[in-house]
């Protein structure tokens, strides 16, 4: 089980947890390569607990998470800068989740048309007028490998969070400059 060892930057709030996996738009998957981590981000969807992500039907990532399923998942927001008259004394306000599991390819097309039509409603909403079928996954060929999407879900069986919240008037800002 994973550990965070720097306790005062845990966080127990489930509910703002799932706010924060709901909004949040790209995480990290974390997937052991041959030589190295191989560590890529994705857009995902956190639906019932799990997360879904979708990519090519070939490639590095699909060809590693053949050979090993166990991954990791982070996301993460960095808020800003918190000021501090001390230079060792400023720091970082952030919110960050990482789950643990198995990525495993979802095989149901019609999981897949649920799935894909949650990461088009997240990321586009209310531009297609038209649901993605099952009969869409089913028959869709990419024209950069000819195969079909992939989508990978994640059953989490541990989530860990993190976060350093601070006050708007804490964070660094430069005069006339916005960041966001």
């Amino acid at each position: 089980m994973e550990q965070i060892r720097y306790k005062q930057r845990i966080c127990s709030d489930e509910t703002k947890i799932q706010e924060f996996l709901s909004k949040t738009r790209t995480g990290v998957v974390g997937i052991s390569g041959a030589k190295y981590p191989y560590c890529v981000p994705v857009n995902y969807i956190w639906k019932d607990g799990i997360v879904y992500f979708h990519g090519l039907g070939s490639g590095k990532k699909t060809e590693l998470l053949r050979e090993n399923s166990d991954v990791s998942f982070t996301v993460y927001e960095e808020i800003g800068t918190v000021k501090d008259m001390v230079p060792c004394h400023a720091d970082t306000a952030y919110m960050s989740v990482m789950l643990f599991g198995k990525a495993e390819k979802v095989k149901d097309s019609k999981e897949c048309a649920e799935v894909l039509q949650g990461i088009v409603e997240k990321f586009m909403p209310g531009f297609y007028q038209s649901k993605i079928s099952q009969t869409l996954v089913e028959k869709y060929h990419s024209v950069h490998d000819n195969k079909g999407v992939a989508v990978y879900k994640i059953v989490p069986t541990q989530i860990t969070a993190k976060e350093n919240a601070a006050e708007e008037n804490e964070i660094f800002r430069k005069s006339g400059i916005s960041e966001k």
